[in-house]
């Protein structure tokens, strides 16, 4: 990547903490006393997020890290993403009116906060030291790759945005310019894929 390319994208460490900031509001808006399907809608964005997430670290970040520093935590946050992706597989098959759909919400949280804390003291520092040169090109290929990670869960993304508003008529109306905004986009990577080939 063009150092001027790498600079229009958030760094990968600050691309890290705004996905952070992003599932901790999500949660944050949570109520177990909501309906099911705002209930439905806020669990799904955090759980889309989360997996999207997940991947970005280990195919773009870690293996970064990896070369510059040798650190159990990499191995920890690894394990810890492996408890997560378990806990959103019981919560994908739960409905919301589950006795225990808010309590495994919960439990996912609290596993989320607690790496969330351990990657923001120790390990993002620790990158923008080791790392500091790269952080502006890997944080440009996270975003390319966030979007084709998005992009075929456009409509999914969408609809539980929806669902997660609550009736609001401005949230809604920002869920449709942003599924708007998703589609547009993979169409045009589209065309842009069919005309270099």
């Amino acid at each position: 990547m063009t150092n001027i390319v790498s600079r229009l994208f958030p760094t990968a460490t600050n691309m890290i903490r705004l996905d952070h900031t992003h599932v901790l509001s999500t949660f944050h808006q949570y109520k177990a006393s909501a309906p099911a399907r705002v209930k439905k809608g806020l669990v799904n964005t955090i759980c889309t997020a989360l997996e999207i997430h997940a991947q970005l670290e280990e195919e773009i970040f870690y293996p970064e890290m990896r070369k510059v520093c040798e650190d159990e935590r990499i191995t920890k946050a690894l394990d810890e993403h492996s408890e997560m992706r378990r806990l959103i597989g019981l919560l994908r098959t739960m409905e919301p009116e589950a006795h225990d759909y808010d309590e495994t919400l919960q439990t996912l949280m609290r596993d989320v906060m607690h790496h969330v804390a351990d990657e923001e003291t120790i390990l993002l520092p620790a990158a923008e030291k080791l790392l500091e040169d790269k952080l502006g090109d890997l944080g440009a290929q996270m975003t390319k790759r966030r979007l084709q990670l998005a992009g075929p869960r456009s409509g999914e993304i969408a609809l539980d945005m929806g669902r997660a508003a609550s009736g609001n008529t401005a949230a809604i109306a920002m869920v449709g310019l942003a599924a708007a905004g998703l589609l547009l986009a993979r169409r045009s990577g589209h065309r842009r894929w069919h005309a270099r080939a």
